[in-house]
């Protein structure tokens, strides 16, 4: 059995998410398989490096597959980028050791997210970044940035509301850059908790425009209280950009 490995660049905006669902087909796993099936006339279960939520995007996420076809991979890859919706296409695909698994051998990932810090929204951006029209202050967003990073207890920053899962993460990188009126801000970290990069943004673009302190952060470190910490930035200025093995 064969092991296939790609990477996948997608806009999320009219889809449920990454993960099949049963109430619905349109889900970015559910587009792909059923693809991959048309072609190969196999049954496959395409495993994510990760879950994006409904509306997020990707540059670079990882999936694999297990398939006994030996159709050559770079027909497989030109049909799949015919015949799926052109909001989906499949950037690289190679055949990997058998033991290799999207999500359990992922060693750090990169998400993006994007604001447009200007009094009015561009017609272009605005199904790719979040309006924000006062001007943010990224000197305080780059100093609470700081403390976020290393190991920390993030429960504050997750909408999940498991026990069971372990909440401790760590944060290798913030990097905020500022080409106005684009402000980006890049997390890589060893993996992230629910809605946990959207969390994280809300609550760096409230010390932004100054309805919060930078000291806050270490309070909400402290506190785990989902409740303290800032609102959910939207789904549409979140980018999956690339995941490393």
């Amino acid at each position: 059995m064969r092991n296939i490995k790609m990477v996948l660049e997608y806009d999320g905006s009219k889809y449920q998410g990454w993960q099949r669902l049963g109430n619905t087909e349109n889900t970015i796993q559910e587009k792909i398989e059923k693809t991959i099936k048309m072609i190969i006339n196999e049954d496959v279960n395409l495993i994510g490096s990760g879950r994006t939520d409904a509306g997020v995007h990707a540059k670079g996420q990882v999936a694999n597959f297990k398939t006994n076809s030996e159709i050559e991979l770079n027909d497989l890859l030109y049909y799949m980028n015919i015949y799926l919706p052109k909001d989906i296409i499949v950037k690289d695909m190679r055949e990997v050791s058998e033991r290799f698994h999207a999500r359990y051998n992922v060693k750090k990932k990169y998400y993006i997210y994007y604001i447009y810090n200007h009094s009015y929204q561009s017609p272009f951006y605005r199904k790719y970044s979040y309006h924000v029209p006062e001007k943010l202050n990224v000197e305080n967003m780059n100093k609470a940035s700081k403390i976020l990073i290393g190991t920390h207890d993030f429960r504050a920053f997750t909408s999940s509301k498991s026990k069971k899962k372990s909440t401790i993460k760590s944060i290798e990188s913030i990097i905020i850059n500022k080409n106005d009126p684009i402000i980006s801000i890049q997390y890589a970290a060893d993996g992230f908790l629910y809605n946990m990069v959207r969390i994280l943004t809300g609550t760096l673009i409230e010390i932004g425009n100054g309805t919060r302190e930078i000291n806050d952060i270490y309070s909400l470190l402290d506190s785990k209280n989902r409740a303290e910490a800032g609102f959910k930035a939207p789904a549409h200025g979140l980018f999956l950009e690339k995941v490393i093995y």
